[in-house]
């Protein structure tokens, strides 16, 4: 189902004009599965991601956007994983399922922060897909997408043509972090993220 998502996304930026910088693809070992952590400015991060990342993979998404036009089709066909945050259990058995998915050897990806930033400015991230991350034992791959706010913002559904940057950085082992200490594990995901982002600065982290 995977495959069709990838076309969709293929298919919607043709047509609407937009392409794919990727970056630094070479510092992963697409031989193993990861939790890919990465911001999230816009709709377009989705087929950007399917650009991006050439493995199986699924995502873990706020269930809202399976609703949305055409995007929300996409994550529906391609089988990923929608997570009901106004109810804490159904958010539990969501991240249970995509810790499942780890355990089959497919890779996860998850919007750190939870929800699209108006502004390009972080939020802050939520604690669920770390600690899915250090249970599994699983390396997080931080990554970072730039110019997808400025095709399509968050609140409009014109799309523009331009150029979307995805790079990724090196992959954070997990083995050493606990519960108790996991918050120094989202710091140094949230560094990593926000220093791979255009313009960015130690007090704002702002992205483009």
């Amino acid at each position: 189902m995977l495959s069709v998502g990838r076309a969709w996304g293929r298919w919607i930026s043709l047509v609407g004009g937009i392409r794919y910088r990727i970056i630094d693809a070479e510092r992963i070992d697409w031989n193993r599965n990861y939790l890919f952590m990465t911001n999230h400015a816009s709709q377009f991060d989705v087929p950007a991601l399917l650009a991006a990342i050439p493995i199986s993979f699924r995502f873990v998404a706020k269930k809202i956007l399976f609703w949305i036009p055409i995007f929300g089709w996409a994550l529906y066909l391609g089988g990923f994983i929608g997570i009901d945050r106004s109810n804490r259990e159904r958010a539990i058995r969501s991240l249970n399922r995509a810790a499942e998915t780890i355990r089959r050897g497919a890779s996860v990806v998850i919007f750190a922060e939870g929800t699209r930033s108006r502004d390009g400015l972080l939020l802050p991230f939520k604690k669920g897909g770390f600690a899915m991350a250090v249970k599994a034992g699983i390396p997080i791959v931080p990554m970072a997408i730039s110019g997808s706010r400025q095709v399509l913002p968050k609140g409009s559904l014109k799309i523009r043509p331009g150029t979307i940057e995805v790079r990724f950085g090196d992959p954070i082992p997990t083995g050493e972090y606990t519960m108790e200490n996991m918050e120094i594990l989202m710091e140094r995901v949230r560094n990593a993220i926000r220093e791979m982002l255009p313009g960015w600065n130690r007090s704002g982290d702002r992205a483009s």
